[in-house]
């Protein structure tokens, strides 16, 4: 019988717990992003401040313009786009955070596939 009072308690406070996100933590400074292609490991580098993000990656730099939904939430296009899957934007959504680091989601505005990543703050 005690077991039967405690599984629901144990499972309404688990129930309510929600993930603690600094979103703002993340939104300017120097990050890092490394992400296997084909098998071998890349690593991307970018430098963010509220409208424009820098990125350098293989040793080509490029610019994005940010849009900032919510805290959480933001929208990249590219500045110069070469192509025309270039020209589409990209939606980007924090999932969560520590204290160096964030888990997010992204995909092309629009389209139900998603990817996961972590990018890691190198500095201010």
């Amino acid at each position: 019988m005690k077991k039967l009072l405690v599984l629901p308690v144990f499972m309404l406070l688990f129930s309510c717990y929600d993930v603690e996100r600094s979103c703002k933590d993340f939104k300017t400074g120097k990050f890092k992003f490394e992400h296997e292609v084909d098998g071998v490991m890349k690593t991307t580098v970018f430098q963010r401040n509220d409208s424009i993000e820098i990125e350098t990656y293989e040793g080509k730099t490029d610019t994005a313009s940010i849009r900032w939904i919510s805290d959480c939430e933001y929208v990249l296009r590219k500045l110069h786009p070469r192509n025309m899957a270039e020209e589409k934007a990209i939606g980007m959504k924090i999932l969560t955070t520590t204290k160096d680091s964030y888990t997010f989601e992204f995909g092309i505005v629009g389209s139900d596939n998603k990817q996961r990543g972590t990018v890691t703050k190198i500095s201010d």
